[in-house]
């Protein structure tokens, strides 16, 4: 059987592929059944959506670790996973790598922000010079135990040195061995043409809601050659705004009664969960009774 980051790569080479965030393993588990090829775990969204914390490079690779293994567990599909800047020097990329393969990760991305880093789209970004990102994905592709674990170079340079330098960094990563190119906060339509017309690497493109980037579709990208798009807290977004929503109206009105008909069952709950299945096998192990709550 192919390993996930063979899957992950044959997905993007068969076709663009759309790569929803998934904040927690439900998410995740919806994501399959919608006909999704690969989900997406984002340090934003880890951050805020599970500690409550800002994007700013916070949490360790433990973490991060720790929460792509609950992914990888919970649905069949490739997992791209952010590894903020690696958590540390190319010897702690080397570490990152060898702890996101155990996690069941089918590849992460690496940036080239100094840490503490920032949310990509917020300014305030300092970089490490171009050899020092060029030895983390050097480090990171020796370490990796399974060749086709997929290690994504994403350079911030657009916002801190121009697009020209932006470029000029993606090509030193395709040198040193990246497999994919991820260029962040790109500002125009105009600038994704270029830079896929400009750099012979598949290309990532990263479509979060309130940035700098414009909201292309999937059509649009796709068509100027970007081969993955990730939606990082989309779902995340949506999710948070209907609970600020309901939790305001129950405070309110003192009952939930309204809101029946926007949330998910407890029927379309427990087929997610395969609630049936463990309650089948309970009691064929124990000859254990079915209960409800």
């Amino acid at each position: 059987m192919s390993s996930r980051g063979a899957r992950l790569r044959a997905a993007w080479t068969a076709q663009p592929i759309m790569i929803p965030g998934a904040f927690n393993a439900l998410t995740a588990k919806i994501a399959e059944r919608l006909g999704f090829e690969a989900v997406y775990l984002s340090g934003g969204a880890l951050a805020a959506g599970w500690a409550g914390l800002p994007d700013v490079g916070l949490l360790s690779v433990s973490e991060f670790a720790e929460q792509a293994a609950v992914l990888a567990r919970a649905t069949s599909l490739p997992l791209l996973c952010d590894a903020d800047t690696g958590f540390g020097e190319p010897v702690n990329v080397e570490r990152t790598v060898r702890l996101y393969e155990d996690a069941g990760a089918a590849g992460l991305h690496l940036e080239d922000q100094v840490l503490p880093k920032r949310c990509g789209h917020l300014s305030g970004k300092t970089l490490v010079d171009p050899a020092t990102m060029v030895a983390k994905v050097r480090a990171a592709v020796a370490a990796r135990r399974d060749s086709d674990f997929v290690i994504v170079a994403r350079t911030d340079a657009r916002s801190v040195e121009g697009f020209d330098a932006a470029l000029s960094r993606a090509r030193a990563y395709v040198a040193a061995g990246a497999d994919m190119i991820f260029p962040e906060a790109l500002e125009s339509e105009e600038e994704f043409a270029r830079f896929a017309q400009s750099l012979d690497a598949p290309l990532l493109a990263n479509m979060t809601e309130f940035g700098r980037s414009p909201l292309l579709s999937f059509e649009q990208l796709a068509a100027l050659g970007y081969r993955a798009v990730i939606y990082p807290l989309t779902a995340l977004r949506a999710a948070m705004y209907a609970a600020e929503r309901t939790l305001e109206h129950l405070r309110e009105h003192g009952t939930q009664r309204d809101l029946l008909g926007q949330m998910q069952t407890r029927a379309r709950l427990y087929d997610l969960l395969g609630y049936t299945a463990w309650e089948a096998r309970d009691r064929t192990y124990f000859s254990g009774k079915s209960t409800d709550e």
